[in-house]
């Protein structure tokens, strides 16, 4: 996947500034991006603030260490059902 040349944060002042009644067309001559685009981060990140965009990055980050912990422990779980079928009881 392409990673995009604005950040986050970006993207949300871009799309402020559509939100504070500038033109669409304007906006994206000036930051160089199609309409297309534009349009694409408004379904994406639009309503959302900084601050709602940091909160989803800190959830993201603790969900994908809890995914992590969960497939630890279901290798060990799974080794020990093994051990445990192995040794007959």
């Amino acid at each position: 996947m392409k990673k995009s040349k604005f950040s986050e944060t970006q993207i949300v002042s871009i799309l402020n500034e559509a939100e504070q009644g500038r033109k669409v067309e304007e906006i994206c001559r000036k930051h160089g991006i199609s309409s297309a685009t534009y349009y694409n981060w408004k379904s994406k990140y639009g309503g959302m603030s900084a601050s709602d965009l940091k909160r989803i990055k800190e959830l993201e980050e603790e969900n994908a260490k809890l995914k992590r912990m969960f497939a630890d422990v279901s290798l060990e779980n799974q080794a020990i059902k093994e051990l445990f079928s192995k040794k007959g009881w």
